[in-house]
């Protein structure tokens, strides 16, 4: 059994003074954030793709090589590998300005916005929407994980 079986972790309370539309203004902000951590995530999709098709096409200018085509090998070769997916920027370097530009500032307004708002309490409108989904004394309805037994 544990101590906060009956509730949610103070981690997870609201703070004295929170209003319904704070809460749920930084659990929009939250959803917010995690869209852009899964959009930065595509992002380094399309950077690890896009680095394994241009080392694939080694591959291919040598097979072009073997089979006796070297104009289209040669064409390859200058036209494709290694060119800039838009003008000027290699993808590590959209990652870098992505980062730079949107990310960061959007992690740290929101760490910001959360420690001034609400002590730094992250997830207060999940907590409370688990908290009024729960089954109080099922246990696959607990509050909290049990607690680790030193």
């Amino acid at each position: 059994m544990n101590e906060y079986e009956d509730g949610p972790d103070p981690r997870h309370r609201r703070p004295e003074g929170v209003d319904d539309l704070t809460v749920e203004a930084l659990g929009s902000l939250s959803k917010a954030l995690e869209t852009t951590e899964r959009a930065r995530g595509h992002l380094y999709s399309f950077h690890q793709l896009t680095g394994g098709a241009d080392r694939e096409l080694d591959r291919a200018v040598l097979l072009l090589r073997e089979a006796g085509h070297t104009e289209w090998a040669d064409m390859v070769e200058a036209e494709i590998m290694g060119r800039n997916v838009i003008p000027g920027h290699w993808t590590f370097q959209i990652l870098e300005a992505y980062n730079e530009t949107y990310y960061r500032p959007f992690l740290e307004l929101e760490r910001a916005v959360v420690r001034e708002l609400a002590q730094g309490r992250e997830h207060l409108y999940e907590a409370e929407l688990k908290e009024s989904r729960r089954t109080p004394g099922h246990p696959d309805h607990t509050a909290c994980p049990p607690a680790v037994e030193p």
